[in-house]
């Protein structure tokens, strides 16, 4: 349930906040949300630092691909070059 807040903050504070809010593409709100969520961090991560840890849940979860060793790889080039 979101419930409104009101604080006294210093306006130069309130400006930055929104600033760096703005440059991350998120309301001051979510900001203030993820500094203090139930995950215990306390820290403010970046769109980019969000975007590599869904890339690597991602990774985590997804099979991986069967790969060759070099050897074969350089005898398929070499045989689809001259072939």
């Amino acid at each position: 349930m979101k419930t409104k807040l009101t604080l006294t903050v210093n306006k130069s504070i309130i400006d930055a906040a929104k600033r760096r809010a703005k440059s991350r593409g998120i309301s001051l709100s979510r900001m203030f949300e993820e500094l203090f969520e139930e995950d215990g961090s306390y820290e403010i991560k970046t769109e980019q630092q969000r975007a590599a840890e869904r890339l690597l849940e991602i990774l985590e979860n997804s099979s991986s691909i069967p790969t060759k060793d070099d050897k074969a790889l350089i005898r398929s080039h070499v045989k689809r070059k001259f072939a």
